[in-house]
């Protein structure tokens, strides 16, 4: 049967990495984000090594936006079998002293609303699919330990550890409220920067294609909800 997988928050690092992962094994891959470009060049790299796929602008803290790319990559390329979020809302709000509070809801749109409107959306096919799942990539800002806190305050991230924080606990919520349904939900928790990515500052420690391998055995497996890469 014919998968395909909605790859949100699409871009250089592990969202090519994992495109590339499951595409090489038989998936189809939709590509969501907000740049035109970055879709376009994804989408040729990706055919060049045989892989169908298609891209679908939208930014990830609509959910209105998302639920209709999301709705678009299921009529092009089929129901959908593993939806995989890679979205994260930047690094505003970075010290919460100084920070406008508002400045937070624009993290929670993407970590939170643009989630959940993302697996409402793709729900029917997952529960109908014997395979199931939503992958969450995650940063390790949002472990509940001091030594994380004291590091997000440092690098004036205090925004993005908050935000995700609460992505952590909701994948846990979902992966509660879907097993019934066969719905798989697991998460990377990753501690580090990724080569290749926006955090690569020329001293990034962890290659995307390890953390799409961590994806892939848990999405294979689907027993831990949890792993963490550091």
């Amino acid at each position: 049967m014919a998968k395909t997988i909605v790859v949100v928050g699409f871009g250089p690092g592990i969202s090519t990495a994992v495109a590339e992962k499951f595409g090489a094994s038989g998936f189809s891959v939709a590509l969501v984000a907000r740049s035109e470009d970055r879709l376009a060049a994804g989408v040729k790299a990706l055919k060049a090594k045989g892989i169908e796929s298609a891209a679908f602008s939208a930014d990830a803290g609509d959910p209105a936006a998302i639920r209709a790319a999301i709705a678009k990559a299921r009529a092009a390329l089929g129901p959908i079998t593993v939806l995989q979020w890679n979205a994260y809302g930047g690094a505003s709000a970075g010290d919460f002293v100084t920070a406008d509070p508002g400045a937070i809801r624009s993290l929670f749109d993407v970590a939170i609303s643009g989630l959940l409107a993302a697996v409402q959306e793709a729900l029917p096919d997952l529960k109908q699919s014997k395979e199931g799942a939503v992958l969450v990539t995650n940063g390790a800002f949002g472990e509940n330990n001091p030594q994380m806190d004291e590091y997000a305050v440092n690098l004036k991230a205090m925004g993005l550890a908050l935000a995700n924080a609460a992505k952590h606990k909701l994948v846990g919520l979902l992966s509660q409220r879907l097993k019934a349904d066969g719905v798989y939900v697991g998460e990377v928790m990753v501690a580090g920067s990724v080569k290749g990515s926006a955090w690569d500052k020329g001293s990034a420690n962890l290659e995307g294609a390890a953390i799409a391998n961590k994806f892939w055995e848990l999405y294979k497996a689907r027993g831990d909800v949890r792993a963490r890469i550091s």
